[in-house]
């Protein structure tokens, strides 16, 4: 099943357990919520905001309008909400690169991560796999490492641009094994993935949803995942900590999506919304679906899961992660 055709499941899947509960239930006349999702259509992001809207909308009895607001590394639409009334009519699906990692890439950023917004919920998180050509003679990451020191020009990954999630994995195992690879950016992931297959790239940290049929198939060889668990869709395939690589022991480089709220926001609302999208994305069904296309939803006591406070402390340690390896790395966007 391809990308495409596995998210319109997914949409499906949050659609008919919206219309498990009466239509009725929706207040009529009050103010809508309009989640706002800075990406455009389509990509997993916005399915996931889609999913929450549905759910959330039932259970709050209140219409909840998805707003797509692509662009400027999801500035702008942050830059929206963060503008927008603190009155319970906002929220935005902010994702790592929204909070933690455009604070240290941009120079003047149009919004405060750490003071425009009051946190809500974690959705979950998306782990990076470590793939290489199969001309590339490693089979472990071991060995991706030492022939990364043996012959300094000969690895060469792509990502989906500066600053993104699969470049700044790279960027941060590069930092912690002193391991030479070469990045080169492209506009989209899906365009770095097509040179890789191609073999005009050695090797990618790229989600695993894309890679999927391509690791199945033979076409990419993969070596190991970013989470600090293995996952389901390849249980034979050890994650970066495991892989013996000296400085890896404690290795985790994940892009994450969570609902945060216009600063000032009641919190009322906040505790409400945030046991709404704890309680959506437990559901079993949903779990085993997303975790089969590569998704780690949230969980109590992982990551950033629970109450808006672990939220809150989630995105600070995160915030402080990613601030060492982009300045480790030199990484600037303006």
């Amino acid at each position: 099943m391809n990308r495409r055709h596995a998210l319109r499941h997914l949409g499906a899947l949050s659609a008919a357990a919206c219309a498990a509960h009466p239509l009725s239930a929706l207040a009529q006349g009050e103010k809508p919520v309009t989640i706002v999702v800075p990406y455009a259509p389509g990509g997993t992001t916005d399915m996931l905001g889609r999913l929450i809207a549905q759910q959330l909308g039932t259970a709050l009895g209140r219409t909840v309008i998805v707003d797509n607001r692509p662009g400027a590394g999801t500035a702008i639409g942050a830059s929206q909400v963060a503008r927008a009334a603190p009155d319970g009519s906002t929220l935005l699906v902010a994702t790592s690169t929204t909070l933690a990692i455009n604070p240290w890439l941009y120079k003047k950023l149009s919004y405060d991560p750490a003071k425009d917004f009051a946190p809500v919920g974690l959705i979950g998180a998306v782990p990076l796999m470590v793939v290489v050509h199969p001309s590339v003679p490693a089979n472990t990451l071991a060995e991706l490492v030492a022939l990364a020191k043996a012959r300094p020009d000969a690895l060469s990954y792509g990502s989906a641009g500066n600053g993104s999630p699969q470049h700044l994995g790279a960027e941060m195992f590069k930092v912690a094994t002193s391991a030479n690879m070469t990045h080169v950016p492209y506009k989209g992931s899906a365009l770095a993935l097509t040179d890789l297959l191609g073999g005009q790239l050695q090797l990618m940290f790229t989600d695993i949803a894309p890679a999927l049929q391509h690791v199945r198939s033979g076409k990419l060889r993969a070596l190991a995942v970013t989470s600090r668990k293995r996952q389901p869709t390849f249980p034979a395939v050890p994650t970066v900590a495991e892989s013996g690589v000296a400085g890896t022991a404690d290795f985790e480089a994940v892009a994450w999506q969570s609902v945060v709220a216009p600063a000032g926001t009641p919190k009322a609302f906040i505790d409400r919304c945030s046991q709404e999208i704890a309680r959506i994305v437990a559901q079993p069904a949903l779990r085993q679906k997303l975790e089969g296309e590569g998704f780690e939803p949230a969980a109590p006591g992982t990551h950033g899961a629970g109450a808006p406070e672990q939220l809150a402390a989630y995105i600070r340690s995160e915030t402080e992660r990613w601030g060492r390896v982009i300045r480790a790395s030199g990484t600037t966007i303006d």
